[in-house]
């Protein structure tokens, strides 16, 4: 377990964490760090207004988020080594799947994009679900769940929405109910961490638009918006569970390094040089074999990532790493998540994605989230749960 150094700005406080270990008993820090998102029913249905209304205005107007938008100088070698026996949990329903290269790749029924508010903008990034017991769990990135600017704290608005396309949301959309992450990134800031489990409630589902009194506006207690005079309120039902709607992808720790790994996300952002070949509209995909070690002296503390070479751009952030992906069942074993682009060769074009290495500690904290119960915030009658 490494404890990053505070940066110079958190002098005083490192001082007073000194004084008070100083006054009892020292305890090690735990690997782990919890928050809540949506803290209960109102705060959840409050979100989903928020995204839904006015015909999901606010998910169209989002754009991705990458804090790191130059590109760390990021260099690979060496190796590394796990800390402890490899382990897997098979993908939801299923047995371990055979994986083959084919010409044609079918994408994972379960990537899509986080959408969330920081700094009063609107943005998203890359995730999916992941096999969990109550069916309910999200992978991504840290920084796409804590905002890496303000010491920790939760991204504000939390939804996965998986198969997003342009303002659909087929498979509808799960609020975030608890974040998990580890400790050193959650307090730290140290991007060898750069991972994140959120379990979401219950999907809402919408189908369709109502026009209404206003007096019938007034007690509605969903996604509602006027216009030209008119009253409207979006229909909405319980979409069930996330695993059961898109199944969820396994997860495997302390593997090595060069296992093929296909890559899923939405790369958006432009290279450096302004070169822009993705929209961020559709997922796309990378294929090939993981270095061992990518370092890099920055902000970012990072040490122990591994890299593989590619020409994705941010947005793909939080993004799957799957090992064993069998194209044909869309299941394999979420093995990395992506955290960094980098530009190996200074040409001003990205040419390598990052991921942390999951080890014996992301295990532990995966396995915190995948046993949090969360629920639905729909009731029978498609009412919003207040």
């Amino acid at each position: 377990m490494k404890h990053s150094l505070l940066p110079l700005g958190g002098a005083v406080l490192a001082t007073g964490l000194l004084a008070a270990g100083l006054s009892g008993t020292a305890q090690a820090a735990p690997d782990w760090a919890t928050d809540p998102m949506a803290r209960n029913n109102a705060d959840a249905v409050s979100v989903v207004d928020f995204w839904a209304s006015s015909n999901f205005a606010a998910l169209k107007r989002a754009t991705a988020f990458y804090p790191d938008i130059t590109g760390p100088k990021l260099n690979s070698g060496g190796g590394y080594n796990p800390d402890g026996r490899a382990g897997t949990v098979s993908p939801t329903g299923a047995e371990k799947p055979t994986p083959r290269l084919a010409k044609n790749v079918n994408l994972p029924k379960t990537i899509g994009k986080v959408f969330f508010v920081v700094n009063g903008e609107y943005r998203w990034c890359s995730a999916t679900s992941v096999q969990s017991k109550y069916r309910n769990l999200v992978a991504t990135a840290g920084h796409c769940v804590y905002d890496p600017d303000s010491n920790g704290h939760v991204m504000d608005k939390w939804v996965f929405v998986p198969g997003y396309y342009q303002g659909k949301a087929p498979w509808g959309i799960y609020v975030g109910k608890q974040a998990w992450t580890h400790y050193d990134f959650d307090v730290y800031e140290d991007y060898d961490k750069d991972y994140a489990f959120v379990t979401v409630f219950n999907g809402v589902l919408f189908n369709g638009v109502k026009q209404v009194t206003a007096s019938e506006y007034k007690g509605f207690t969903g996604p509602k918006w006027t216009g030209g005079g008119h009253y409207y309120i979006g229909l909405s039902k319980d979409a069930g569970r996330l695993g059961d709607n898109v199944g969820g992808l396994g997860f495997s720790w302390n593997q090595p390094t060069g296992k093929p790994v296909y890559v899923f996300g939405y790369p958006q952002a432009p290279h450096p040089d302004g070169d822009k070949p993705y929209t961020g509209v559709t997922p796309k995909y990378l294929y090939g074999k993981p270095s061992g070690k990518v370092y890099v002296s920055s902000a970012h503390k990072v040490e122990e990532h591994v890299g593989l070479k590619g020409s994705f751009t941010p947005g793909a952030d939080g993004g799957p790493w799957v090992t064993q992906y069998s194209s044909g069942r869309r299941l394999g074993y979420v093995n990395g998540v992506t955290s960094l682009f980098g530009d190996q060769d200074q040409n001003s074009r990205y040419d390598l994605v990052t991921s942390p290495y999951f080890d014996g500690e992301t295990a532990d904290i995966y396995k915190k989230a995948a046993n949090v119960w969360s629920g639905r915030i729909v009731g029978p009658n498609g009412e919003l749960y207040k």
